[in-house]
């Protein structure tokens, strides 16, 4: 194929009419002041004006974005979100609970002995053995439920909504448990 190509460009009517191409557009007329073209007009650049996001959407008549009170709450994020503060919670718990036992100066029987010298009532007691036990019980049951997660099952919207309440079902059960113990 090059070498058809080759002997083509060598042969006499190409090359005659590559040099009659020159001739033809000297011969061109350019229409440049016709009515009907456009106009070029230069201007000097300017560097656009700093201004708040906010003021050039005004502007341009442009909507808010849409923030948290928009949005209504779906049950996968409120849990995600959920599964995360108790994470932290727990990590406040054991660095507490460590802490404490390395700078305290007596062991837990005593400190257990002062809190029954409270003679606080057992909804009391008992509410606050809910409140430290609830993060614990959310953690874990929504930690089974990654791990179920994490076998590839159980990721389809029904499936995690239907999972979800199951979760919330098996975290208040946990916290029952370890608050009436």
């Amino acid at each position: 194929m090059a070498l058809f190509s080759c002997t083509r460009l060598g042969s006499r009517s190409v090359l005659a009419s590559l040099s009659r191409f020159p001739a033809r557009l000297n011969s061109v007329n350019y229409v440049q002041a016709s009515s009907n073209a456009p106009k070029i007009t230069f201007v000097k650049f300017e560097p656009p004006k700093e201004e708040h996001h906010d003021v050039r959407n005004a502007k341009l008549n442009r909507p808010l974005s849409p923030h948290l009170t928009i949005y209504s709450f779906q049950l996968t994020a409120v849990l995600s979100i959920t599964h995360r503060a108790t994470g932290m919670m727990l990590t406040t718990y054991a660095s507490a609970l460590g802490i404490g036992a390395l700078v305290s100066q007596n062991d837990i029987s005593h400190y257990i002995t002062m809190i029954e010298g409270l003679n606080l009532s057992p909804a009391t007691l008992f509410l606050a053995k809910v409140i430290i036990a609830a993060p614990l019980g959310y953690h874990f049951a929504n930690g089974i439920r990654h791990l179920y997660w994490d076998t590839a099952k159980g990721l389809s919207i029904k499936e995690v909504y239907s999972t979800g309440y199951a979760m919330l079902g098996a975290a208040a059960a946990i916290t029952l448990f370890l608050a009436a113990l």
